[in-house]
């Protein structure tokens, strides 16, 4: 059941109130404006709630985006100017409980017109218009949502949080690869009181994704983005259609030796599907400072009941579906420069399936533009370099590879209809000193080549390959 929020935190707001005597916020005309309280001193005191309050740290982040895709051919190009900024204020504490609140607003400032469509396939802009609000593209200036509004309760190492916040698993993280991240609204705990042993988890009844203004129950976000098709061919439905009382997740990160650490989750979307997830990774160095980096990873997935909604039309995953994904790294790291070697292997059991609106792929192979989610029978090969140059401010990631999909009119084991592409990723960011200290920049390339058979179909084409992307992207925190 969706827990009221705004219920919740009213009855933690009155109890602050009643606490530090308030006075209301009535004003005669002649008198200056002072609806926040006139400023009020207070001295060191850990039974004070004021105190709690004051003491708090505040953060402020300002962020600039420029995205442009060229498209190959007839294929329409875009560009966008994206400005936002934003504010986080947490409290200290008081007797362990903290107050925590953040709010970003983004600005179009100047891009193409993101609501027209190709005029060849009739589809819509993919990269530029998720700086933005993509349930209305023609909203330029009012784009701003609150992304968290949490009480939090820390002992010791270990801490619970409710309320509207960002987390970071394999299968719901941040994404922020646009302007804003996704946020989650639920209860969630880190319990780290054993040496050796982290645990997480929680239950996530509401998220707000990336690229939108607003909040949605669990079950409503999905399909807030495009759905693809159903594994019969026709456009799934399942928007709003999907019936489920959130998200359950429990992970666990343990790590008996100082070369060994195992990390396990487990993902339950009520009545929809259940994904378990390992991975094992290995570090071991010589005395020349070489480490030699090892990993493996599994994932399962399987349908629960009819997969959310008992309509074969209407649902997210097909009663029974099932789907299984092995990935292996390999690599070397010297110092600040690390080179690995990458395979993900989804079996053709099925299409491994998670809400594009959740988060990005945990695969080894990821690379920043491009998901594999939707797909079944999937070879990846991907090899990535990274140098940092501490000195200088600069860290360089280079990484490509070949991603063997099957055919885009298999739709039992492609969702999107995305064919087979090699894709080269050139990331450089830059953290600037001195005067400009807090401002960093990143410039991020992508190309994307086609290697599968599209049938003449520029949809199989259009913002997916045979094109590029250039981002260059500044962030000034403070």
């Amino acid at each position: 059941m969706y827990i009221s929020f705004r219920a919740a935190f009213l009855f933690i707001i009155c109890l602050i109130l009643v606490q530090l005597q308030l006075v209301g916020q009535h004003q005669e005309v002649n008198e200056k404006p002072a609806i926040w309280g006139k400023e009020i001193g207070v001295s060191k005191d850990s039974s004070s709630i004021l105190f709690a309050l004051k003491s708090g740290k505040t953060q402020g982040h300002f962020r600039y985006f420029f995205s442009s895709t060229d498209n190959s051919g007839i294929l329409t190009d875009y560009y966008a100017n994206a400005f936002g900024g934003g504010l986080r204020y947490e409290s200290g504490k008081f007797h362990g409980f903290q107050l925590g609140t953040s709010g970003f607003y983004v600005f179009n400032i100047g891009s193409s017109d993101l609501t027209k469509v190709d005029s060849s396939t009739n589809q819509v802009n993919r990269y530029e218009l998720g700086l933005f609000d993509i349930q209305n593209p023609a909203n330029r200036n009012d784009i701003d949502r609150l992304e968290e509004f949490f009480l939090k309760y820390s002992y010791r190492n270990s801490f619970v949080r409710f309320g509207r916040q960002l987390i970071n698993t394999p299968f719901i993280n941040l994404q922020d690869g646009r302007m804003r991240p996704t946020s989650t609204e639920g209860l969630w705990f880190e319990f780290n009181e054993v040496k050796k042993l982290e645990l997480s988890g929680g239950w996530i009844y509401a998220i707000s994704p990336r690229s939108t203004a607003k909040w949605f129950r669990a079950a409503e976000s999905v399909g807030v983005y495009a759905m693809g098709v159903s594994t019969n061919g026709k456009k799934s439905n399942y928007a709003n259609q999907l019936q489920s009382d959130g998200v359950m997740m429990f992970g666990a990160k343990y790590k008996p030796k100082k070369w060994l650490t195992i990390t396990t989750w487990d993902l339950l979307f009520e009545n929809v599907m259940n994904t378990a997830f390992v991975q094992t990774d290995f570090e071991f160095s010589n005395k020349k400072n070489l480490t030699f980096l090892a990993s493996f990873q599994a994932i399962r997935q399987d349908a629960i009941n009819h997969g959310g909604n008992p309509d074969v039309d209407l649902t997210y995953i097909d009663q029974g579906a099932k789907s299984n994904s092995f990935g292996a790294k390999a690599g070397l790291r010297k110092g600040k420069v690390e080179f690995t070697l990458n395979y993900n292997r989804i079996f053709d059991s099925g299409r491994y399936l998670m809400p594009r609106e959740w988060g990005r792929d945990p695969f080894f192979t990821f690379l920043s533009r491009e998901r594999n989610d939707g797909l079944g029978d999937v070879h990846a090969f991907v090899g990535k370099f990274s140098i940092l140059l501490p000195k200088n401010g600069l860290k360089i990631n280079i990484g490509g590879g070949y991603f063997k999909l099957p055919d885009v009119k298999n739709f039992a084991l492609n969702k999107y209809g995305l064919p087979s592409y090699s894709q080269l990723n050139i990331d450089a960011r830059y953290e600037f000193k001195g005067v400009f200290k807090g401002l960093e920049g990143q410039l991020l390339y992508v190309m994307k080549f086609n290697h599968g058979e599209t049938y003449n179909d520029l949809r199989y084409t259009f913002n997916k390959v045979d094109m590029s992307l250039l981002n260059v992207v500044l962030n000034y925190h403070f």
